[in-house]
């Protein structure tokens, strides 16, 4: 990649960290001096706009990531969300577009009638996704990837069609329907995926795989993070029964997975997830207002993640933090994503990491 020479070593790290082997360490800060020129765009009109016109959207990031020290494991990918878990704006959910993040409005108001939920690859939103991929394909001559949304799946993206407070109650009154509907969900989510896999896999850069908009990862084949945040509002029993099943489906279908565990009240599931067999890696996000991933208080979390036979990422973890955590938990299978505060202090922590077989080239 010509905005990153040591992209085949940071690819090696990322399969050995797929394969419980290697170290992933990846440090965002701003450059010493650009990769390239590329002016930042003015805003568009309106916050609709700002999150759906990929030429904007394109040009947008092209400026700030142009900006960036992709020494480390970092690299560049042009991020295609629209929003945190848009796939339900394929299947009736309405965005709505707020400075930052989008949310997405309920649609099932009579679920005893609402039918079956099918894939509609000529749907608006759907259509507005691919307009942002295909921009990015066109523009990246070899510079950066081009990421998958952050689609989202499972009871996270049925909470979003439904409501949460309704899917609560849903999940006691009418529990075979939510299955019947999680399981279109997935298929929803596998008809999508595919179509936008084949749309970046043949980038030279890509090796045959994608990056995925969420966590910086990148494999050799179908990636994705994947999440129920729900998870944190039911008991360990009701997540073995409706969470894990569509759960394990998805890590089966797709080649390389990392769940998305977040916040200390989804603890509780931490058996059922370490006894998901295709589940490549967990990655743990602490809520906010307590220590963050790169806080000794999870060291044990992680350790317990890496026994079972799991990869982790810890995310959210400051320079000063890294080597400590190498230290305490061990390089093989971690994946550590944090920053640093310039390019001297992320080639600092970069020397510091060779010890443990980390190399920048």
């Amino acid at each position: 990649m010509k905005w990153k020479p040591n992209w085949a070593v940071t690819k090696r790290h990322m399969v050995d960290f797929w394969n419980r082997k290697g170290l992933v360490l990846w440090m965002s800060c701003r450059a010493d001096k650009p990769v390239e020129n590329c002016p930042k765009p003015p805003a568009p009109p309106s916050q609709e706009l700002a999150w759906t016109d990929a030429v904007y959207r394109h040009r947008d990031w092209e400026s700030w990531a142009s900006c960036n020290f992709f020494g480390s494991d970092h690299f560049a990918y042009f991020d295609t969300q629209i929003g945190p878990g848009s796939l339900g704006t394929f299947i009736g959910s309405k965005p709505n577009f707020v400075p930052g993040t989008v949310w997405y409005e309920p649609c099932i108001t009579d679920p005893d009638n609402s039918g079956v939920l099918k894939f509609d690859p000529n749907s608006h939103w759907f259509k507005v996704h691919m307009g942002l991929i295909e921009e990015g394909v066109r523009h990246a001559n070899g510079r950066y990837l081009v990421g998958i949304p952050d689609l989202i799946e499972n009871l996270d993206t049925l909470a979003a069609l439904r409501g949460s407070e309704e899917l609560l109650m849903d999940l006691i009154e009418r529990p075979e329907w939510v299955h019947a509907r999680l399981a279109e969900i997935n298929q929803v989510y596998f008809d999508a995926f595919d179509i936008m896999f084949n749309a970046v896999k043949d980038l030279p850069e890509a090796d045959g795989g994608n990056a995925f908009s969420a966590f910086g990862i990148w494999g050799p084949g179908k990636t994705a993070k994947l999440q129920c945040d729900f998870a944190a509002m039911i008991s360990d029993k009701m997540f073995k029964d409706f969470v894990v099943p569509p759960l394990a489906r998805q890590c089966e279908w797709l080649d390389y997975t990392v769940f998305h565990w977040d916040g200390t009240t989804a603890l509780q599931h931490e058996e059922a997830l370490l006894s998901i067999d295709a589940l490549d890696a967990i990655e743990w996000t602490p809520q906010a207002g307590i220590e963050g991933g790169g806080h000794p208080r999870w060291y044990d979390l992680y350790r317990r993640i890496k026994k079972a036979g799991k990869s982790v990422q810890a995310v959210g973890v400051t320079a000063d933090e890294m080597i400590p955590l190498i230290d305490a938990v061990g390089p093989e299978g971690l994946f550590i994503l944090g920053s640093a505060p310039d390019q001297k202090t992320a080639e600092k922590v970069m020397k510091e990491a060779e010890k443990y077989g980390w190399r920048a080239s």
